[in-house]
């Protein structure tokens, strides 16, 4: 009598077409600014920092949690990621101000519709030393807006879209004060406004780099400005400050991480690709 186990079977039972087949997390190089979730704590925030075995996120109330470079130990857009440490850059690999690797010989592309708004000229030149390669890679243009008061009608006037978002980067973004009151007037899914929590654009300077331990307090009532100023016994204008200020500046290194995330956010915001869902 012949048995049917073996055609009922097949040829091998450890064949690997009789095995179900998981799907392989993907590995996401960590990377400033890069958004993702805690799988375990639900913690969402941006990356600002990282190590041989962990990672530091801030979420958007500036609140920072560091957690370990566990396999799936995070989600991005709600799929199960494993954050790892970058590859070195190649041996005598360029690195632009903001540490991504400088694309040799690139010319800047056509500006897109998309733009970044910051709220003054001194935030505009910040951000153009530090990621101006980037954003002419990218062909991204930075205008200032002289203050965020009209933002609302700035918007509408803008006129955001699926292929024309808009970044926004405010200054004193925190609960409460002017700033975030007039941010939450803002709701198209196809404008992002986000900040960080100094008062002014120079605060995000780290003192060390300008040789001081910390940005001296400025009593209410006194221009912040020239209260620094002040307070740190200098007799320059303002404009004679920032030219000093913004000269001390090499790369992101000189800059806090505050200021860091939140405009590499604003840069992946406005170069993603457009999809049918937006």
């Amino acid at each position: 009598m012949h048995s049917n186990s073996g055609r009922r079977y097949g040829n091998d039972v450890l064949s690997g077409d009789r095995l179900p087949r998981r799907n392989p997390v993907p590995e996401v190089h960590a990377e400033q600014g890069l958004v993702v979730e805690s799988a375990d704590e639900g913690f969402c925030g941006a990356i600002i920092g990282w190590d041989k075995s962990t990672v530091t996120l801030e979420d958007r109330h500036g609140k920072c949690r560091v957690f370990d470079l566990a396999p799936a130990a995070f989600l991005i857009d709600g799929r199960p990621v494993t954050v790892v440490r970058p590859v070195a850059a190649p041996a005598g690999a360029a690195r632009s101000a903001s540490g991504s690797i400088a694309v040799r010989g690139a010319k800047a592309q056509v500006a897109k519709e998309s733009r970044i708004y910051v709220e003054g000229a001194h935030d505009a030149e910040l951000v153009e030393k530090i990621w101006g390669h980037d954003l002419r890679v990218e062909g991204v243009v930075v205008e200032y807006l002289e203050g965020v008061d009209h933002l609302p009608e700035i918007v509408e006037e803008f006129g955001p879209g699926p292929r024309r978002r808009l970044g926004v980067l405010v200054d004193h973004l925190v609960p409460g004060s002017k700033e975030s009151r007039i941010a939450d007037r803002i709701s198209s899914p196809h404008v992002l406004v986000t900040g960080h929590p100094f008062i002014d654009i120079w605060q995000a300077v780290k003192p060390s780099v300008l040789g001081f331990a910390a940005w001296p307090d400025v009593p209410r009532g006194i221009p912040w400005k020239e209260g620094v100023l002040h307070a740190l016994g200098r007799r320059e204008d303002p404009s004679e400050a920032w030219r000093h200020i913004l000269g001390s500046v090499h790369s992101f290194a000189d800059l806090e991480p505050e200021l860091l995330g939140r405009v590499e956010e604003l840069i992946d915001f406005v170069t993603a690709p457009y999809t049918a869902r937006d």
